[in-house]
């Protein structure tokens, strides 16, 4: 891919987290208010890592949550913009498939959709299509980063069109066959669906051999800066898990921050293997 059809999809990432942005700004005028009532209705409490640590010791906060949804998108939207800067004239494979990790994240805002539902007359299809255009971002997103790490072992697909075509059709057959329920929700504002063990040991799995996989490519190009890069996946995917997840204030920092630091160090570490080449 050349770097000129490579920057018009950076600009694109920019585009759509900015659309993002926006109906966040939009919900965040209009739902502060059903928030209270919402929070009697919800079936369960979300899952995840943090949670089972802290879950007894908080208590469930839909504002958290939105402003938890308005973190990622905001993230997701002041990351590409600071891809595109650095990258602007630097090829490198991998940060492409970075870029569609934090591109990833804006499609969260679609969560708002369910409060909005309390204000406006939202019909139940809609809500469904918004849950489904969110699980295909963050498959989309994980896949993305663990397409990364294996160009960073040595993969050497010319034609990255395909690849990300590969990718979008994988996740587009998970998203549309799980199935979701529309009338029920847990305290992250995520519509409950099916195979939920299944997807947590893809996920896990994605996670280990993401992280593997820079840590081999450190071994094999002889290179440190890839040590880096595999920490900072590490921190990054464990601030994007506690993130997708948080249902109360204090999962709000601790995501927000590995979740930036795991970015800035696999952009900074890119950036400095590629700059000269």
């Amino acid at each position: 891919m050349t770097l000129s059809a490579r920057n018009n999809i950076f600009r694109l990432g920019m585009i759509l987290s900015f659309l993002c942005l926006l109906l966040c700004l939009f919900a965040s005028l209009k739902v502060m208010a059903v928030y209270a009532p919402l929070e009697q209705e919800i079936a369960r409490r979300s899952g995840g890592l943090f949670q089972i640590l802290t879950g007894k010791l908080f208590n469930t906060n839909l504002l958290a949550v939105h402003w938890g949804i308005v973190g990622l998108v905001l993230y997701s939207f002041l990351s590409i913009i600071l891809i595109y800067y650095f990258f602007e004239k630097t090829q490198s494979p991998e940060i492409l498939f970075v870029t569609f990790f934090a591109a990833s994240l804006a499609p969260e805002a679609m969560r708002l959709l369910l409060p909005l539902s309390h204000v406006y007359e939202i019909p139940s299809l809609y809500l469904l299509t918004a849950s489904r255009v969110t699980l295909f971002g963050r498959y989309f997103g994980l896949f993305s980063l663990f397409t990364a790490s294996i160009y960073a072992v040595g993969f050497k697909a010319q034609q990255q069109r395909n690849v990300v075509l590969i990718i979008a059709v994988i996740t587009l057959i998970i998203t549309l066959g799980v199935p979701i329920d529309t009338g029920t929700w847990d305290s992250s504002l995520n519509m409950i669906s099916g195979y939920t063990s299944m997807f947590r040991l893809i996920e896990v799995g994605a996670f280990l051999t993401t992280v593997l996989s820079f840590f081999i490519a450190a071994w094999l190009r002889s290179s440190r800066e890839f040590v880096f890069i595999g920490t900072g996946s590490v921190l990054a995917l464990l601030g994007r898990h506690i993130l997708l997840n948080a249902d109360a204030w204090a999962a709000l920092p601790a995501g927000l921050l590995l979740l930036t630091i795991g970015t800035w160090l696999i952009c900074t570490k890119l950036h400095k293997i590629y700059l000269w080449l």
